[in-house]
């Protein structure tokens, strides 16, 4: 994969828990709301980024279409008292789709589909689940959308779309992105080919 060079700072959100979080379950394609705790982490990030960088109303920001980024979003920008809904939807952003899998549990799928999921144990970032996608289709959906980061952007997206941002950067190697935890609350501050937890 050609490493991908960012000439400006990428300030990545992943959106607040959900139910299906809290349960381990697949959300990939499916549109779940936030929770009460992913609401407060929303509001967590907005204070962390207020921080991290003072002249936030200056940044650009844009946003996955699906409902949980785009609460996240929207709850991060009211806490900053910038205007609700100025910030663009891409739907490139959207998260990876796990297909056939989605609603189900990791441990549900091994016990149903045991050689599929061992397949993926082997190549995290190959494999492409039943009418889903894998990690590295994930990266070149994305990969035009950084490309086309005019200045410094704030992006609320998820799990997957933060993976494939730190293998395209080359912060991790792709089989070491597939199993990054991405925690919801904090921001990923990618500058070159570093990324960094605030």
């Amino acid at each position: 994969m050609v490493r991908l060079s960012l000439s400006h700072r990428l300030i990545l959100v992943r959106h607040g828990e959900t139910d299906w979080n809290r349960e381990g379950r697949l959300q990939g394609g499916q549109d779940i709301p936030l929770n009460a705790l992913g609401r407060r982490q929303a509001a967590e990030a907005a204070g962390r980024l207020k921080e991290l960088e003072p002249a936030y109303a200056g940044l650009d920001y844009i946003a996955s279409p699906m409902q949980r980024a785009r609460e996240t979003m929207d709850i991060l920008r009211g806490e900053l008292a910038l205007p609700a809904g100025a910030y663009q939807t891409e739907d490139r952003l959207r998260e990876l789709t796990f297909g056939e899998w989605e609603g189900f549990t990791w441990r549900d799928i091994r016990k149903a589909e045991r050689e599929q999921a061992h397949l993926r144990e082997r190549d995290k970032w190959g494999f492409v689940p039943p009418g889903g996608e894998s990690y590295r289709m994930l990266a070149e959906r994305v990969r035009p959308v950084l490309e086309g980061l005019a200045r410094e952007t704030v992006i609320v997206s998820h799990g997957g779309v933060a993976r494939a941002v730190l293998a395209l950067v080359g912060a991790v190697s792709p089989r070491e992105a597939a199993m990054v935890e991405i925690w919801q609350g904090k921001l990923l501050v990618v500058a070159g080919n570093r990324a960094d937890w605030v």
